[in-house]
């Protein structure tokens, strides 16, 4: 690898002969508010996260052989959410190159954990217009290295999961709903406020960057309700 290889490079296994394509996939959607606005990196974070669910999908259909399309398509969700995502951008260092706008910078969008998955995506989008499918595969087995330690670490952290699980022998498989009841901020900070109902009873709620994460924090919230003195 080129000695003038930047730290993020090296761990993502490419050196970007196109700099600029390395600029816009680290270039977080606040600069188009700056005087002189810069391409966002929202149509490769786009192209990336078609390009990872296909690498993870190639990757799960080879180690899990015996496993049917459902449980391989929740592997699939499990490698590919915004948790899993943002940790591998931290490990890799994406943080650090961001570029973002003053405003975004001081309410902490360099940490903000969409913001880091959003560019991961980004830039295995950009690996895949340099280096084809083959150059994208090795930098997503770069990232992850073997899948059954994120696997469990998921498995671990699991609030719908479990929520589900304490629900389902009583209320049946349908019985819980997840409602986005709120938004605040602009598009590229978004805040998201869910609230869970078991039937038409709001169990939790819960606050967070995404959906996903919002609908997981209202999930924790339920289980303590749930599992508390007087359970429902």
């Amino acid at each position: 690898m080129s000695s003038s290889a930047t730290p993020l490079e090296v761990r993502l296994g490419h050196v970007f002969r196109d700099r600029a394509l390395l600029a816009q996939a680290l270039t977080h959607p606040s600069l188009r508010q700056d005087p002189t606005p810069a391409e966002s990196n929202q149509r490769l974070e786009f192209l990336g996260d078609a390009v990872l669910q296909l690498v993870l999908t190639e990757a799960l259909f080879q180690a899990f052989p015996g496993e049917r399309e459902g449980e391989l398509s929740r592997l699939r969700a499990t490698l590919a959410n915004g948790t899993c995502l943002a940790g591998l951008a931290r490990e890799a260092g994406v943080a650090a190159a961001l570029r973002l706008n003053p405003a975004e910078e001081a309410a902490g969008g360099r940490t903000r954990p969409t913001a880091l998955a959003d560019a991961l995506e980004a830039l295995l989008g950009a690996i895949f217009l340099e280096a084809g499918l083959e150059g994208a595969r090795r930098a997503v087995q770069g990232l992850y290295g073997p899948l059954g330690p994120h696997l469990a670490a998921a498995a671990a952290d699991n609030p719908k999961g479990r929520l589900q699980e304490r629900i389902q022998p009583v209320h049946g498989n349908e019985a819980l709903r997840y409602a986005v009841v709120a938004t605040e901020g602009a598009d590229h900070a978004r805040t998201y406020t869910v609230t869970v109902f078991l039937h038409d009873q709001p169990v939790g709620t819960g606050r967070g960057s995404s959906k996903k994460a919002a609908e997981e924090s209202a999930a924790r919230a339920a289980l303590a309700v749930v599992s508390g003195p007087r359970p429902v």
